[in-house]
């Protein structure tokens, strides 16, 4: 079952991110406040719910947390920095959006980046243990909305079905079209044996 916090007692924010190993596309990230005493019993490792699971959840996530936000990094800053520490940037814009400072950050990451002078709580899994699983929840519904709409721009990498990620079909479109804009450059876009002409 699902724990409801890590510290009763300090007001915690969950975060989490999603698209870092996308071959396009921006990473998001998201920070959540729930209540203490919040439950769903529908909620799970937002990697196990489905997408229609992700979506119906959303909503809700938004109406009944105390405060939550999205942050963004997008591909040309995750080619100038590198998309571990954009990662870390997208879960820091997520939390200078928030309207109650958090006293403890959960952090689904093996290590981070600190915050300003918030102590964060690095736990492999955490979208497994905690409620605080519903910012992975945000941070992938929110980019998936991002990849489908620059798949009607887009419409030969099948974004809307892969969301960027190193697909055989997605390959196969860059070695047939090339890359567009929102590809990440320092990323191996095609299998070492192939070629792509920037």
């Amino acid at each position: 079952m699902l724990k409801s916090y890590f510290d009763k007692n300090l007001i915690e924010a969950g975060c989490d991110e999603a698209g870092r190993g996308c071959l396009a596309g921006p990473v998001y990230a998201a920070s959540v406040i729930l209540p203490k005493n919040y439950r769903n019993k529908w909620l799970d490792d937002s990697k196990k719910l489905s997408d229609k699971d992700r979506y119906e959840l959303r909503p809700e996530i938004e109406e009944k947390a105390l405060t939550w936000a999205v942050g963004v990094v997008d591909n040309v800053e995750i080619d100038e920095i590198n998309i571990l520490k954009a990662s870390f940037l997208a879960i820091h814009r997520a939390i200078d959006q928030l309207t109650q400072k958090p006293e403890l950050l959960l952090i689904d990451e093996n290590r981070f980046t600190p915050y300003k002078k918030i102590n964060h709580q690095c736990i492999i899994k955490n979208n497994a243990k905690f409620l605080s699983i519903t910012a992975s929840i945000l941070a992938k519904t929110y980019r998936d909305d991002f990849m489908k709409e620059a798949d009607v721009k887009h419409p030969e990498y099948s974004w809307a079905q892969n969301m960027g990620y190193p697909t055989k079909k997605h390959r196969e479109a860059i070695r047939q079209f090339g890359t567009t804009s929102l590809h990440r450059l320092t990323f191996q876009l095609l299998p070492k044996q192939l070629t792509l002409e920037l």
